[in-house]
């Protein structure tokens, strides 16, 4: 498929390297953990030589020595010793990298949520909710791979090989020096190729993050495509894109392969060098440790034994390469979501005197990045406590903006938002949301029963106080009418009930939470006219005592407001 917005181009070298870095910085939380993977791996590498040591001896007593059982009990209950201090320490290589892999993942995620919270809806603008979840949840899978097995394993692949040449080198030191030659190359081939399966598997990141995006966009529409036919058409473009997310998949994993095959090769040739060598030395054929005692059984034994346990750390290295390129994908993918600047709200004092809410914009100009024109530009107006007010205005005039700045999801480029006669920056913006109520026009129902939605204002609230919401906000009016009453189950997004039953349970939410503060956007859009008198009824109720903001086009909704307030061209003015 050609698609401009698919087709991703290979990392640079500057990219890679703030990948790593980030790499790095994410990990610190699991720094314990790692090192104890490593202090385990390490350990039961130094296992492996002491192994090869005593089982070329024994073969050499038994071999050369004639050596009875009586002689060979202690070095035998020695190796059952190693066997199970080599169990051992594999359990816990495995253990503590699982366990820094789950730190690490855990951590994220809560940076990911919170930074998710702090940008707020308007994000939803700006990257789809199926590149999102593909971001906090496969992508962030991605990573487990690298912590829990590679990150460990690139310690354990240079920590290994030396002590085995450290012990290799005194026994015969042209068997070292043939595996020192040798070693080199693995990593410099494993390389070269790793930095193609890199760049491969950030193309298969892009394509799965747009594959989510797409299917959920269908998913939610379906209902739509089958009433205009068009179902099975996009069935068929959603498997041409499982195709092609197949096809990336399998070019991943042949790099991966690749690497695998390379490090084989000089593995094998490498190992057979010094099978070769070794082989002629005890035949006598030729002598090239120079200086040396010609070698005997056991030290060739051991040198054979200990050559194939030389390459094993780079032989795991290349099985988890690819868990790197991956790794490395997802970095520039999760760090790119957590630059998105946050607003600036560091404040930390209260909302003084938050039963009555005053509000007072001041020449407020919000410029989004990218924007052609700001979208808001010296906005000013006051809203009294208790007093309703509607903002009106063309779309895109402003009017959810000013919303967003109330609700901390939105920055000011200059002037200033005071809530109580306090700036809003200095604000503890935590404070003044649970102090505030929100109804948007499309009001999310999460997947539960209807008290489930409804609690979400208020979780500690009783049964009395849920039931007297729910009645105020004309639930019960048709909740009454189903099985279970309030607790009916609903589906996501609101499953099962009408668009205004859906914005009557948004307004018993907002009725149990009873907070001072009331913010609308568009309350009764969508909706037909017996909805949307109801809706109106109850927002009559709830207005009373309160201070009120509602974004709206809707002359209803106008009507029931004590001022209305056209914004265009960024700025206020009262309506006739």
């Amino acid at each position: 498929m050609n698609n401009p917005q698919a087709a991703t181009a290979a990392m640079t070298a500057a990219e890679r390297r703030h990948a790593r870095n980030w790499l790095k910085q994410t990990g610190k939380p699991a720094q314990g953990w790692s090192r104890l993977a490593i202090l385990a791996g390490f350990t039961q590498g130094l296992l492996v030589i002491a192994q090869c040591w005593l089982i070329a001896h024994l073969l050499h007593a038994i071999a050369i020595d004639h050596a009875g059982l009586p002689a060979l009990a202690r070095p035998f209950a020695l190796l059952l010793v190693i066997f199970a201090g080599r169990a051992v320490m594999a359990w816990g290589y495995e253990a503590a990298g699982m366990r820094a892999a789950l730190t690490v993942k855990t951590s994220l995620r809560d940076r990911l949520y919170g930074h998710l919270q702090a940008l707020g809806p308007g994000l939803a603008t700006r990257r789809h909710s199926g590149a999102l979840a593909t971001a906090l949840i496969e992508q962030v899978e991605a990573l487990e791979g690298y912590f829990a097995r590679y990150q460990p394993q690139a310690m354990l692949a240079g920590l290994i090989p030396l002590a085995c040449l450290v012990a290799v080198f005194p026994v015969d030191w042209v068997a070292g020096s043939i595996l020192l030659f040798c070693a080199p190359l693995v990593p410099l081939f494993m390389a070269l190729v790793g930095m193609k399966a890199a760049d491969a598997s950030q193309d298969q990141f892009r394509v799965l993050a747009r594959m989510g995006g797409y299917f959920l966009d269908r998913l939610q529409g379906l209902t739509t495509l089958r009433l205009f036919g068009r179902a099975e058409a996009e069935l068929g473009t959603i498997r041409e894109i499982s195709d092609e997310f197949r096809r990336r998949t399998m070019a991943v994993l042949r790099l991966a392969f690749l690497s695998s095959a390379v490090l084989e090769f000089f593995a094998s040739l490498s190992i057979a060098l010094v099978a070769v060598y070794v082989g002629f030395s005890l035949l006598g054929t030729i002598q090239l440790n120079i200086g040396q005692p010609r070698m005997v059984l056991s030290a060739g034994l051991f040198v054979l034994l200990l050559a194939p346990e030389f390459y094993l750390p780079l032989r795991r290295l290349a099985a988890h390469y690819h868990d790197r390129a991956a790794a490395l994908a997802a970095a520039q993918e999760l760090s790119a979501l957590l630059d998105i600047p946050a607003p600036a709200l560091t404040g930390i004092a209260p909302l003084p005197a938050p039963q009555k809410i005053s509000i007072e914009f001041s020449a407020v100009r919000v410029a989004y990045k990218g924007g052609r024109r700001p979208a808001l530009e010296g906005l000013s107006f006051t809203v009294s406590p208790g007093e309703t007010l509607a903002l009106v205005g063309a779309s895109g005039a402003g009017k959810s903006t000013a919303l967003s700045l109330l609700m901390g999801f939105a920055e000011a480029s200059s002037g200033t938002v005071t809530v109580n006669s306090v700036p809003l920056g200095e604000l503890d913006i935590a404070d003044l949301r649970r102090h505030t109520a929100w109804i948007g026009q499309r009001a999310h129902l999460f997947h539960g029963t209807i008290a489930d939605n409804i609690r979400l204002g208020r979780p500690d609230a009783d049964e009395a106080a849920l039931r007297r919401a729910a009645a105020d906000a004309h639930v019960l009016d048709f909740a009454a009418d189903l099985p279970l009453g309030l607790d009916t189950p609903v589906g996501e997004r609101g499953t099962g009930l009408s668009g205004g039953q859906i914005q009557r349970v948004a307004l018993a939410r907002a009725f149990l939470k009873n907070a001072p503060l009331l913010l609308m956007d568009e309350p009764t859009s969508g909706l037909d006219a017996d909805s949307e008198a109801l809706v109106l009824a109850a927002i009559r109720r709830l207005k009373a005592g309160r201070t009120v903001i509602i974004a709206t086009h809707s002359p209803a909704v106008m009507a029931v407001c004590d001022r209305v307030l056209e914004i265009a061209d960024g700025r206020a003015r009262e309506a006739a």
